[in-house]
């Protein structure tokens, strides 16, 4: 990504930090804006916490006249204002209120060493075998944006990360997921939303004393028909996971010092937010 995604992105944090708090920092000597964009800046050539606070590492685009300390900067990066501002940043690019009529449902692993001592990665099943770590969950569109994510550990049950994700979205159209989301409770859910689940059903899955959703039903009945050609228009979260992976300053394999939920989601939500950045700018391009 070349500095005309992080100019975007810094921009936006100065226009939703004056809409949050106006123009005056309160007690603050650093403003909310410039510690958002300090930590983007750290993240996008996947630096840690502290390369942030060297004022030599600055250049280009941005100048900071002054930085904080390393122990002011970590402990503003990990307050609620700070959340509060990257999130509404995320909103702003992802245009969560936006969904396309045909979305997908996956989950991106995010694995650490196996001799690791972070205490709230966990093992789960990835393809090919077992990990320790953590996954990315998110509801994507068919033009590549992600509507919303959760970063859980491995162990967590898809399908009930799931269930929050579309509670949160409430996407009116098509939902493509795989075989791990076949969950009578998450067809219910999204059919109650106007939506239409559509996963990959084992044979003879109507049978069996467990209640069924009607949703699902249907479903079993129409995948013989139309419904595994239109599963096929999955591979656009494939391309998603692709795009989102595959640009400097994207999000690559976790570093060694983002270890811990809290800190793995920071990440994973800035990288987001440089993410959607240089989308927005490819497409005001083209």
């Amino acid at each position: 990504m070349d500095s005309q995604g992080w100019r975007m992105a810094y921009q936006m944090l100065v226009e939703e930090s004056r809409a949050l708090w106006g123009r005056r920092r309160g007690k603050y000597r650093y403003s909310d804006a410039l510690i958002g964009g300090l930590f983007l800046w750290a993240v996008w050539p996947d630096r840690p916490v502290g390369w942030a606070c060297d004022r030599s590492h600055y250049y280009g685009p941005f100048r900071p006249r002054r930085v904080p300390s390393e122990s002011q900067f970590s402990r503003r990066v990990r307050s609620d204002r700070t959340r509060e501002l990257l999130t509404r940043v995320f909103c702003r690019l992802a245009e969560p209120d936006r969904p396309t009529s045909v979305c997908c449902l996956d989950g991106k692993p995010l694995v650490v060493g196996s001799c690791s001592k972070d205490r709230d990665a966990r093992a789960g099943r990835i393809y090919g075998g077992f990990a320790r770590g953590y996954k990315l969950h998110t509801i994507t569109t068919e033009d590549r944006r992600i509507l919303c994510w959760s970063v859980m550990p491995l162990n967590v049950d898809e399908r009930k990360v799931a269930e929050v994700l579309v509670d949160t979205v409430q996407p009116k159209g098509l939902l493509l997921a795989d075989g791990n989301y076949d969950s009578s409770p998450l067809y219910d859910q999204v059919s109650s939303g106007g939506g239409h689940l559509l996963t990959p059903v084992p044979p003879h899955a109507e049978s069996g004393h467990p209640r069924q959703s009607p949703a699902r039903l249907a479903v079993i009945a129409a995948w013989k028909g139309l419904a595994g050609y239109v599963y096929e228009d999955r591979i656009t979260v494939e391309q998603t996971f692709d795009h989102v992976t595959s640009f400097g300053g994207g999000l690559g394999p976790l570093p060694s010092w983002v270890r811990t939920l809290p800190r793995v989601r920071r990440w994973v939500g800035a990288k987001l937010i440089l993410y959607h950045a240089r989308l927005r700018l490819r497409r005001t391009a083209a």
